[in-house]
């Protein structure tokens, strides 16, 4: 086990002061990072699981506020626990950043109060949990989990440990998508008719040859719950996601961002469809690499009689259809057909939605006052769920499947039911 810092956590402080109770924490301007010196014991301490590209991202990003001190990193490949402990030192100027090579250890960390996971999908889950029964507030990845029964008991675990989560779906935190979903959620453009969210499209052909793993990375942990297969670089970092074993392909990849935002302008964020179905699905003519659809559409009906297509053949982004008009979203694209509804200061009705300037600001603001973040891991859990069902319908032959949102069941298909909440765990792996 690795030395323990002598740094007070946020955490401890609040216990030891009798401040740790169910009501909100407030704090001064200075600790929300809005400028000044920020004590160590109102700090935040964060530690990371998985430290590739969104993991060193996201860690940079936390690092950077001035009441947040990330201070352990843990990844099973060491060149990138290292790259990761080497930014961080760089940024503190000094060799504090303790390296873990187990997420569990580093869980064990009293002093350290939130967690960053940035594995893997197949990872999420487990990783939440445990970090939820540790309790640890949460800021993950999206899509936040890999598997439907994995998000149940994340949802569960989170509620239960009265944790704060956040879902890694920045796009919320951004004005133009906020304002977009707006004028829908105030009947701007009518009753809604139609939805289209389209999401990349998908990946024809992997190559690569099975190869011995690297001598940095444990390949044997890497896989994980998830089914060990022979290791292969192209299937590895990174392209992880386009094998169904570790990932869900562009589907699953992106639904967790534009299919977030459609749900959040139909008011949708504790709801989903009434009836789903998976179209056109169509795969690399080689599978043995990546196994995941190149060419898809889900196809979902809701309770307000409109219906709702995700997929790779849409334009990539967010359109609503109204009976009154159309608006469209995108990173870097806001379109409506009434030009007036775009401008700056068109105020569309008296809904206001969740306003949150900055993606990781909100996560640290929620983790000090006990708010809900803007996207938190139930919101997460229910804009994938459309997707989940998609890769049920399809794996059995597009089948057509009636869903009860309320009680998250595949109704009159029981045995759609059972492989949506399956859990397959390579042992000793449990959720």
């Amino acid at each position: 086990m690795k030395k323990k810092s002598r740094q007070v956590s946020r955490r401890g402080f609040l216990a030891a002061t009798g401040a740790a109770v169910a009501a909100p924490y407030y704090v001064p301007a200075s600790a929300l990072g809005l400028g000044g010196a920020v004590a160590p014991s109102e700090r935040v301490t964060i530690g990371t699981i998985g430290c590739g590209g969104m993991g060193r991202g996201n860690t940079r990003h936390l690092a950077g506020q001035k009441d947040a001190r990330v201070i352990a990193v843990c990844d099973v490949d060491k060149n990138h626990v290292q790259a990761a402990a080497n930014d961080t030192n760089k940024r503190y100027k000094n060799k504090d950043c303790r390296t873990y090579s187990d997420y569990r250890e580093l869980l064990e960390q009293k002093d350290i109060d939130a967690i960053v996971i940035a594995t893997p999908d197949h990872w999420h889950g487990i990783c939440s949990v445990a970090a939820a029964k540790a309790k640890k507030d949460i800021y993950c990845q999206k899509p936040v989990v890999h598997t439907f029964a994995e998000g149940q008991a994340v949802v569960k675990a989170v509620a239960e440990n009265k944790v704060v989560f956040q879902v890694g779906s920045q796009q919320r935190s951004h004005r133009n998508f906020r304002k977009a979903a707006e004028l829908v959620a105030n009947g701007v453009i009518g009753k809604i008719n139609r939805v289209e969210v389209g999401l990349p499209t998908g990946h024809r052909q992997g190559n690569g040859k099975d190869t011995e793993p690297p001598a940095n990375l444990d390949y044997d942990f890497w896989c994980g719950p998830s089914e060990k297969l022979p290791y292969v670089k192209e299937r590895c970092h990174w392209n992880w996601r386009w094998h169904l074993s570790y990932g869900g392909g562009q589907l699953m990849d992106w639904i967790g961002h534009h299919n977030d935002i459609a749900h959040w302008g139909l008011g949708l964020d504790k709801s989903g469809p009434i009836e789903t179905k998976a179209l056109g699905f169509e795969y690399p003519a080689d599978r043995r690499v990546w196994n995941s659809a190149w060419k898809y559409e889900v196809l979902s009906k809701y309770e307000g009689g409109y219906e709702v297509s995700i997929s790779n053949g849409n334009r990539q982004g967010c359109k609503w259809i109204g009976e009154d008009g159309w608006v469209f979203v995108s990173r870097g694209a806001f379109r409506a057909s009434d030009p007036k509804w775009m401008k700056k200061d068109f105020d569309p009705g008296p809904k206001k939605l969740y306003n949150s300037p900055e993606h990781h600001r909100n996560f640290l603001n929620c983790i000090k006052t006990r708010e809900p973040c803007i996207c938190t891991a139930e919101i997460g859990h229910r804009s994938i769920t459309p997707g989940h069902l998609g890769l049920v319908s399809e794996a059995l032959g597009g089948r057509t499947l009636k869903w009860n949102p309320r009680t998250e069941t595949i109704v009159g298909d029981a045995e759609a039911d059972k492989l949506l909440k399956k859990v397959d765990f390579r042992k000793p792996w449990v959720l």
